[in-house]
Protein backbone atom coordinates (compact mmCIF):
# COMPACT_ATOMS: atom_id res chain seq x y z
CA UNK A 1 0.00 0.00 0.00
CA UNK A 2 1.25 3.22 -1.01
CA UNK A 3 0.26 6.79 -1.07
CA UNK A 4 -0.40 8.89 -3.88
CA UNK A 5 1.51 12.16 -3.07
CA UNK A 6 1.63 13.38 -6.84
CA UNK A 7 -0.59 15.97 -6.45
CA UNK A 8 1.36 17.05 -2.92
CA UNK A 9 4.57 16.83 -4.65
CA UNK A 10 3.52 19.63 -7.64
CA UNK A 11 2.24 22.01 -5.02
CA UNK A 12 4.75 21.99 -3.23
CA UNK A 13 7.13 22.55 -6.75
CA UNK A 14 4.60 25.46 -7.56
CA UNK A 15 5.15 27.26 -4.63
CA UNK A 16 9.26 26.78 -4.89
CA UNK A 17 8.76 28.35 -8.21
CA UNK A 18 6.68 30.56 -7.04
CA UNK A 19 8.72 32.35 -4.66
CA UNK A 20 11.25 32.99 -6.68
CA UNK A 21 8.59 34.35 -9.52
CA UNK A 22 7.36 36.36 -6.69
CA UNK A 23 10.85 37.99 -5.49
CA UNK A 24 11.16 38.63 -9.26
CA UNK A 25 8.05 40.64 -9.93
CA UNK A 26 8.38 42.38 -6.33
CA UNK A 27 11.58 43.65 -7.32
CA UNK A 28 9.82 45.07 -11.08
CA UNK A 29 7.02 46.53 -8.20
CA UNK A 30 10.01 47.90 -6.35
CA UNK A 31 11.90 49.48 -9.49
CA UNK A 32 8.70 51.05 -10.93
CA UNK A 33 7.70 52.60 -7.77
CA UNK A 34 11.45 54.10 -8.04
CA UNK A 35 11.28 55.77 -11.07
CA UNK A 36 7.92 56.65 -10.80
CA UNK A 37 8.56 58.78 -7.51
CA UNK A 38 11.54 60.30 -9.67
CA UNK A 39 9.32 61.14 -12.38
CA UNK A 40 6.47 62.44 -9.98
CA UNK A 41 9.03 64.83 -8.25
CA UNK A 42 10.94 65.89 -10.94
CA UNK A 43 7.40 66.96 -12.53
CA UNK A 44 6.12 69.01 -9.66
CA UNK A 45 10.27 70.10 -7.75
CA UNK A 46 9.79 73.78 -7.74
CA UNK A 47 12.21 75.14 -10.72
CA UNK A 48 14.22 78.31 -10.20
CA UNK A 49 17.53 77.18 -12.28
CA UNK A 50 16.60 73.65 -12.96
CA UNK A 51 19.46 72.16 -10.34
CA UNK A 52 17.07 70.71 -8.01
CA UNK A 53 14.85 68.83 -10.84
CA UNK A 54 17.62 67.34 -12.47
CA UNK A 55 19.76 66.41 -9.28
CA UNK A 56 16.47 64.07 -8.48
CA UNK A 57 17.45 60.37 -9.07
CA UNK A 58 16.87 57.10 -7.41
CA UNK A 59 19.39 54.29 -5.99
CA UNK A 60 19.00 50.43 -6.18
CA UNK A 61 21.02 49.27 -4.34
CA UNK A 62 19.96 46.29 -2.48
CA UNK A 63 16.24 45.10 -1.89
CA UNK A 64 14.61 48.90 -1.66
CA UNK A 65 15.37 52.10 -3.44
CA UNK A 66 16.39 55.43 -2.15
CA UNK A 67 15.17 58.54 -4.10
CA UNK A 68 16.10 62.10 -3.79
CA UNK A 69 18.11 64.73 -4.96
CA UNK A 70 21.88 65.45 -4.75
CA UNK A 71 21.50 69.23 -4.93
CA UNK A 72 22.84 70.01 -0.89
CA UNK A 73 19.20 72.30 -0.47
CA UNK A 74 16.93 69.76 -1.67
CA UNK A 75 15.86 68.77 2.36
CA UNK A 76 14.85 73.02 2.77
CA UNK A 77 13.11 73.13 -0.11
CA UNK A 78 11.13 69.44 0.68
CA UNK A 79 10.72 70.84 4.30
CA UNK A 80 11.36 74.06 4.72
CA UNK A 81 13.65 76.82 7.12
CA UNK A 82 12.65 79.37 9.37
CA UNK A 83 12.45 81.46 6.41
CA UNK A 84 11.01 79.59 3.89
CA UNK A 85 7.85 77.73 3.33
CA UNK A 86 8.19 74.05 2.66
CA UNK A 87 7.64 73.11 -0.87
CA UNK A 88 7.30 69.42 -0.52
CA UNK A 89 7.92 67.37 -4.00
CA UNK A 90 9.51 64.06 -3.02
CA UNK A 91 6.77 62.66 -0.14
CA UNK A 92 3.78 63.63 -2.80
CA UNK A 93 5.30 61.50 -5.58
CA UNK A 94 6.26 58.76 -3.44
CA UNK A 95 2.44 58.66 -2.14
CA UNK A 96 1.05 58.78 -5.29
CA UNK A 97 3.92 56.17 -6.42
CA UNK A 98 2.80 54.20 -3.96
CA UNK A 99 -1.12 54.16 -4.06
CA UNK A 100 -1.76 51.82 -6.23
CA UNK A 101 1.04 49.15 -4.22
CA UNK A 102 -1.96 46.74 -3.22
CA UNK A 103 -3.43 46.44 -6.19
CA UNK A 104 0.56 45.58 -7.80
CA UNK A 105 1.31 43.26 -4.87
CA UNK A 106 -2.01 41.27 -5.39
CA UNK A 107 -0.79 40.89 -9.22
CA UNK A 108 2.49 39.73 -8.08
CA UNK A 109 1.10 37.09 -6.17
CA UNK A 110 -1.79 35.61 -8.83
CA UNK A 111 0.78 35.82 -11.49
CA UNK A 112 3.71 33.95 -9.09
CA UNK A 113 1.20 31.11 -8.61
CA UNK A 114 -0.03 30.90 -12.51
Amino acid sequence: MGWDTSDLDKYISDLSRAGAKAEALTETVVRKIGLDTVAGAQAIAPVDTGNLKSSIGADFDGPGFEAGPTANYGGYVEYGTSRMSPQPYMRPAFDKATAPLDDMLGQVGKKALE
